[in-house]
This record gives C-alpha cells, structure tokens and sequence, in this order.
C-alpha cells in the first residue's frame, strides 16, 4: 500500500510517500480501506517528537489517528462489521507505528463506530479526535441543560464540534475566537468574544455570574488565568492543552477511544445537531503541505487528507 512515512523524529519535511505492507488484521480488528484521514495538531507534535515521554514510538512511523473508509476484510472473532461496512475510527492504538495516512489501516472493532450517513468522506473523517476530545470533556464536567459554558478556541477544529456538542446537551455557549471567526460561531449558536487584553470583562459582560464551566482547547496563560477568574467551581475548568490548570483545581483532559462516545456523536450528526466544517482538503501526498497549514494556525474546523 501506499502511505506517509516518517523515518525519525521530525517536521513536515521529514515526511515521504513509500510502498508499505498492508497491514496486518488481528483478532477483532478489521482492515480498512481508507477513504480519508483527519489531520490533527497531535500528529505533528507526535511526530517531532513531543509526545515521546508518554507514548511507545515505532519507525518508520505512519502517522493519523482519524479516519472513514470501507470494511475490507474482518478479523477472528469480528461480528460487528462485515466487508463494505462504511466506518470511522479514532484508531490510536497501544503504540505509534501504523496510523491512518495510508490506504489501508487495521483498527479493533473498540475504535470504530458507523459513519454518520449524513457527512461525507472528509467530514467524516474530521469527526473521531475532535469530536470525542470535546464530547468527553463537556461529559466530564457534567454540563448539562440551562448552564453556561465558555469554549475556548471555539472556531478550531475542536472547538467548533464543542460548540455543537454542548448546545446539543442544552447548555448555552460562549466562545473565544479571532473577530474573523464570529460570524461562524454565531452560525453554530455561540456568543463570541475576542481574544486579548480584556477578555475576562468581556466575558463577564455576557455572564456577570460567571460560567458554569469552561474548556480550554487552545492552551496558554490567558485561557488558563481567564478560565481560573470567570468559572464559579474552578473545578469545573477542563483544558486538553495547557497541564497548568490543573494547579487552580482544574482537569487536564486527555481524549480517549470509544465506540460508545463515537456512536452517540454520529446519532447527534445524523439527527443535524452536529455538522463537521472541513476547512481544506489535501490528497495524501501532500500531507506535509498541510502540516505547514495546521502549524500556522488561524485554521477553521478541520484539515483531512482525501486517500481513495
């Protein structure tokens, strides 16, 4: 097959197209033909390196963790999907090695979940990561009906699904984006407010009480010390980027797979309470390409590779 590899740590330029071997189908896994890949800011800090405290790494590496494509073969013991079932995944497994920028990947049948009939290939595959990161951290918190939350970062690729998904639990959202974004999170149902000097008061503007609860997808000291000043319970401040919330009662949140989760996200994007905006499209060759668009930032929604 053909597929991105990466022969050491390191950026964008360290990335090649390279005949692999297909991967091999263990017992309740299925092989999956890949229609498309989500790319994601965790690849490329993986990538150089950033993560390697944490996670077992394996070269030459395969990167990707989102993915949609067909069932094209099970494994022993499969009885949940059968060859042409159409599927996503985020298939982020026991160590790095063999991810989903490639024409086929292997995946257990614990990271997969049908794929919503109502996105396409691209939209589908931009689902799984970010879709999950913003569900299990709104879950986490507990946000529920009648509460406010404020999403940091809402117009990215997290945040924009976070928007929808706590709108979907019932909440009311105030979200942080660039004032290029605000059209889009008014579209999604959010309130925004500007980044910058100031952003406390403006957040309090809207919610003079405070919030119930925020999350942090961005990272850094504002959302960090924003987050601390306009949440009532800092317990109920939850960051996926920045460990130092933790030092005020917060949680630092770390996605985790789940069929289960995957599914009810799916339920909620056929059901039209969750949309997948696909900022750009690349073809798998040029993966590096968008790496460099990802690094730059000021990204909207999500970045997805088109495989087949």
């Amino acid at each position: 097959m053909k597929a991105i590899v990466l022969n050491r740590y390191g950026g964008p330029d360290e990335l090649t197209v390279a005949d692999q071997p297909d991967p091999k189908v263990a017992p309740g896994e299925v092989l999956v033909r890949v229609k498309a890949a989500g790319v994601n800011p965790v690849d490329w800090k993986l990538a150089a390196g950033g993560l390697d405290p944490l996670m077992e790494t394996r070269f030459p590496l395969i990167p990707g963790w989102d993915v949609a494509g067909v069932v094209e073969a099970v494994g022993l013991d499969v009885d949940e999907y059968a060859v042409g079932d159409e599927v996503i995944g985020y298939v982020r497994k026991d160590h790095v090695e063999l991810g989903s920028y490639a024409e086929f990947v292997s995946a257990g049948v614990r990271l997969l979940a049908p794929k919503p009939a109502s996105l396409d290939w691209a939209q589908a595959a931009g689902l799984p990561l970010a879709g999950l990161t913003a569900y299990q951290a709104l879950r986490r918190l507990g946000v529920g009906a009648g509460e406010t939350v404020l999403l940091h970062a809402a117009a990215g690729g997290v945040g924009a699904l976070g928007v929808q998904v706590a709108k979907a639990l019932g909440a009311r959202v105030i979200g942080t984006a660039s004032e290029h974004n605000h059209a889009f999170l008014h579209e999604l149902g959010a309130e925004p407010v500007s980044y910058g000097e100031g952003l406390a008061d403006r957040v309090r503007e809207l919610a003079p009480d405070g919030v119930d609860a925020t999350v942090d997808f961005v990272g850094g000291e504002e959302a960090v010390d924003v987050s601390r000043q306009v949440t009532k319970d800092r317990t109920r401040v939850a960051s996926i980027a920045d460990p130092a919330v933790a030092e005020y009662g917060g949680r630092y949140m770390w996605v985790r797979p789940s069929a289960e989760d995957l599914t009810e996200l799916g339920r909620l994007a056929d059901a039209g309470k969750l949309g997948v905006h696909v900022d750009r499209t690349y073809p798998l060759a040029e993966a590096a390409v968008a790496w460099r668009v990802s690094q730059a930032g000021n990204v909207r929604g999500k970045l997805v590779l088109t495989v087949s």
